[in-house]
């Protein structure tokens, strides 16, 4: 009898269990579907964007009712290419991408929201670390800095201008497409490459190279990495864009006004194959030259200043209106 009461609670209990636990799939199911999907491309995964990684890690991105879909994307063109062919609703990527399209006469042309970075994140990389480096150590050696027209690579252009060096003494390498970068310079091609941390830390964990150089600290103040979506999908999906803009704000602030080791514990499990220290060591970096936004609000002289290096560069003929392709959700 005692055996047959002990199986009956036994059981009673396994019952009891199983619906609790269907409960609470049930409640995140629905709590899932309560969730509004963007579907994100990102033209890089670096620590340079930690307020993004913030945002999604801390919920910020949940709490305006914002599912993020993440999705690596290397290259500023196939960013743009996927908003465009509506693959992804959002792109990060530089605003120079927006810029090109809409000088090529696109109708539903893509419109920048917030932004996120205000100057250039890579440092050059050196294949001989034993002496001290100067700028001019670049003439006669060759330089990977990744697609031509790309903001790495115009962003290096005007870092070198605002120097003083004449690139025409420099074999500038624009044939490695981005992605490639630090594979092809591991393997032995050219004598300096410009990367993003933390494939920065990585290649010099892995090889003889040393980091000599901030681009970002010679070169100006820009909107360099910004968040944008088609014309017609922001003017349809305002509401949600402006949740999303308060989602980075909130992870500007975050980073702004906490520690780098604060933010480096959020953001780690962004980067399982990084140590935490060396992503204390890149956000201390970062925040020492001043490379994220305050708010996401992006001003007109900085997207000024990122059409000047266009022209200069002879990658765009005119000036293209602010007015039209910025239109700034932070309120």
């Amino acid at each position: 009898m005692k055996k047959k009461i002990i199986a009956l609670l036994i059981t009673l209990i396994l019952i009891v269990i199983i619906i609790i636990t269907v409960i609470k799939v049930s409640n995140k199911t629905e709590d899932n579907n309560n969730l509004t999907t963007i579907k994100l491309a990102e033209v890089t995964h670096s620590v340079f964007y930690a307020p993004l990684y913030v945002a999604i890690e801390n919920g910020y991105f949940e709490s305006e009712g914002i599912e993020i879909d993440l999705i690596l994307t290397s290259g500023a063109d196939k960013v743009s290419a996927a908003v465009l062919s509506d693959t992804v609703d959002v792109g990060f990527a530089g605003t120079e991408s927006s810029i090109y399209i809409y000088a090529g006469g696109e109708t539903d042309y893509l419109v920048t929201f917030a932004g996120l970075t205000k100057r250039d994140g890579q440092f050059i990389l050196a294949r001989d670390c034993s002496n001290d480096f100067a700028l001019t150590d670049l003439y006669g050696h060759e330089i990977l800095v990744g697609r031509k027209g790309g903001m790495p690579a115009v962003n290096f252009l005007n870092a070198m201008k605002n120097a003083g060096i004449n690139v025409e003494e420099i074999n500038v390498n624009y044939a490695i497409d981005f992605a490639s970068l630090s594979g092809s310079f591991i393997g032995g091609i050219g004598d300096y490459v410009n990367l993003f941390e933390p494939t920065a830390t990585t290649v010099v964990n892995v090889s003889d190279a040393c980091i000599v150089e901030s681009i970002g600290k010679l070169s100006g103040e820009v909107p360099y990495t910004a968040f944008y979506a088609r014309k017609s999908f922001l003017e349809d999906n305002e509401e949600l864009l402006k949740g999303f803009t308060r989602a980075i704000n909130k992870g500007l602030d975050y980073v702004l006004t906490h520690d780098s080791i604060d933010t480096a514990n959020v953001i780690l499990p962004q980067f399982p194959d990084s140590a935490l220290n060396d992503i204390i060591t890149i956000i201390d970096n970062y925040k020492k030259y001043d490379s994220w936004l305050s708010t996401p609000y992006i001003t007109e002289t900085s997207f000024n200043n990122l059409q000047d290096m266009l022209i200069a560069n002879d990658l765009l003929e005119d000036y293209v209106p602010y007015s039209d392709l910025i239109n700034n959700l932070y309120e």
